[in-house]
């Protein structure tokens, strides 16, 4: 099975405050097939610094029932190690969603490129500060 560049993506919520809001736009990206959801965990951390994984059938059942459809097939990639190296990057009284996850719109042109027994010289994701910086300084 030829699979898309995978990424692990962290997003952390002040206050342990999860409203769900962005559970529609990571459905259409799912539904669409432009990723697929390998593996996803809250981490929580209370205010004496205290570091604990959320499952998605733990949390709140409104809070997962959001998740449906979204989040289905977990591969439990994610370690304890891993949770708690990221979870040590959190304030204290918050929480971070954490998913990894496959860009699977390119597992078609990975496969290409292999057959073309072409390999990937760099890759890189550019942050948008830096693509907001350029697009400012074309515009002067």
């Amino acid at each position: 099975m030829a699979y898309g560049p995978i990424e692990l993506l962290v997003i952390k919520f002040p206050g342990n405050q999860f409203s769900g809001e962005i559970v529609p736009a990571l459905s259409n990206l799912v539904d669409s097939g432009t990723i697929r959801v390998i593996d996803f965990v809250f981490i929580k951390k209370d205010a004496d610094g205290n570091i604990d994984a959320v499952e998605l059938a733990e949390v709140d059942e409104q809070i997962a029932s959001t998740f449906a459809g979204v989040v289905d097939d977990v591969s439990g990639m994610l370690s304890d190690e891993d949770i708690l190296e990221l979870g040590d990057l959190l304030e204290n009284n918050s929480s971070a969603g954490m998913m990894l996850f496959e860009n699977s719109w390119a597992a078609q042109f990975a496969t290409a490129v292999r057959n073309a027994n072409g390999e990937v010289l760099f890759s890189e994701r550019i942050p948008r500060d830096i693509i907001e910086e350029a697009e400012a300084t074309l515009a002067e």
